[in-house]
């Protein structure tokens, strides 16, 4: 009977009576099923130590809370002023009261808004460490005593009471002093005159801001004001821009240097016997054997005055020996190095395309009257262009976040955006500064990658 349906319908069915397509269907969903849970453990590997720190790290980057979280009285003050009338006494009382609130902790938490304000206006901290001393010499009741606020907070401290208990004191604090003390503008302006300049309040109005593109608009060497506007850095701040051409430029250089250097490089390895290519291969793989911190170390001994080189040209006569160059600690270094270390992965990409192109498509046009440069040209090198876009996106990609050479011998000229983002990192612990420099790298890599498979594709690029 299902002989008969499938021969009057025209399907095709299978010995179970399933159409042959469902059949199909069912095999290929449960062949993709099998593959996607091998490689399940990879994504997720991928997605919880790559994805996850990455997106948490650029949020950094327009996200800071630190403010907000602290000065819970003084930010929505902050938030419904002007930011150019001077603030009133109830600015000052809320910013008393969140100060003693905050100062009640094991590690005292105005420190660390001090240090928020600061990246907006210098010379805050140091105001409020002078406003954070005079409040510690207030007197409060609490518990039926009379004592100052900083022989609490210690005595809090001692009683070794958890910190989410010791908060709702310190809260209760916060309000006591703000009704029992004053008046609080002629108290903080006595602690520093600076209080009365708008500027400071104007500063803290833009750090209250939990969500905020103050340090996208600083990487981007822009100021971001308490009206909600971007104005240009003072020319003495612009380093952000500069720092990121020069990044540009020599990831740029980079890659057309391991360009010129490594295709002749793959052109000889595809054409020797398989035997000498795989042992001239593996003098180009050898590098790789060897650490990143090893093989810069050994260009500053190369490269410096007294280095090696410097030497030889001495011997040669190409300079004299009381006018060495000085290839090192400047960009020239920075060149040298990452050319040497990233020449493999332009070499490996462009000799894996060479190698799968058949010889006889050049004598064939040789052998029709086209000469070696036309043969070249017109046969071969345009069948190597997927090799080249796979070498140069690798090498410039890799280059353009590139820290330890430049930080080793790249000196002031040849300092690179990564390294001013380790700065960031590691001295300031300017966190979200750092965050939004990674942010515009990664957007202005994005929109190269964006262009090359704009112009060029993505699909032409093998990596072999």
């Amino acid at each position: 009977m299902s002989d008969a349906t499938a021969t009057d319908t025209g399907l095709v069915l299978a010995a179970d009576g399933t159409p042959l397509k469902k059949k199909l269907a069912q095999a290929l969903f449960v062949s993709r099923l099998r593959a996607f849970g091998l490689v399940l453990p990879l994504l997720a590997f991928i997605f919880a130590f790559f994805m996850i720190p990455v997106v948490v790290l650029m949020y950094q980057g327009i996200h800071n809370d630190r403010f907000a979280s602290i000065m819970v009285r003084t930010t929505p003050l902050l938030a419904e002023w002007d930011a150019k009338s001077e603030p009133g006494e109830e600015f000052y009382a809320a910013l008393v009261a969140d100060l003693v609130q905050g100062s009640a902790t094991d590690r005292p938490r105005p420190t660390q808004v001090a240090g928020r304000v600061n990246r907006e206006q210098s010379g805050a901290t140091s105001m409020f460490k002078k406003l954070l001393r005079v409040i510690r010499k207030l007197k409060v009741e609490y518990e039926g005593k009379e004592e100052k606020l900083s022989t609490l907070f210690r005595r809090l401290a001692a009683d070794d009471i958890p910190m989410e208990a010791r908060l709702a004191p310190a809260a209760a604090l916060g309000d006591l002093v703000a009704a029992t003390h004053g008046p609080f503008k002629e108290m903080v302006l006595k602690s520093s005159k600076k209080w009365a300049d708008v500027k400071y309040w104007r500063a803290m109005k833009v750090s209250s801001r939990s969500f905020t593109p103050s340090f996208v608009a600083k990487s981007l060497d822009l100021v971001y004001t308490a009206d909600g506007e971007f104005v240009m850095a003072e020319k003495k701040r612009r380093i952000h821009l500069k720092l990121f051409a020069r990044t540009m430029e020599i990831s740029l250089s980079v890659t057309i240097f391991c360009l010129i250097l490594g295709y002749p490089i793959a052109f000889l390895l595809s054409t020797l016997p398989l035997r000498t290519s795989n042992l001239l291969l593996i003098l180009v793989l050898l590098p790789f054997w060897t650490s990143i911190l090893v093989r810069t170390t050994a260009w500053i001994a190369i490269l410096q005055s007294q280095g090696a080189l410097n030497d030889l040209f001495v011997f040669f006569g190409v300079t004299a020996d009381e006018a060495r160059f000085q290839m090192i600690y400047n960009k020239m270094g920075t060149l040298i190095a990452m050319t040497h270390i990233l020449l493999p992965f332009m070499i490996l990409p462009l000799y894996s395309v060479m190698k799968t192109i058949p010889p006889s498509y050049v004598r064939a046009a040789k052998s029709l009257g086209a000469t070696n440069w036309t043969a070249f040209w017109r046969v071969y090198f345009p069948q190597t262009i997927p090799g080249i876009g796979a070498g140069a996106i690798l090498v410039f990609i890799i280059a353009i976040g590139y820290y330890i050479t430049p930080a080793l011998v790249g000196g002031q000229d040849g300092v690179m955006i990564s390294n001013i983002i380790d700065d960031h990192m590691r001295k300031s612990l300017n966190y979200s500064l750092a965050a939004a420099l990674g942010l515009v790298l990664l957007v202005v890599v994005l929109f190269l990658f964006w262009l090359y498979d704009r112009f060029v594709g993505i699909d032409n690029m093998k990596m072999g």
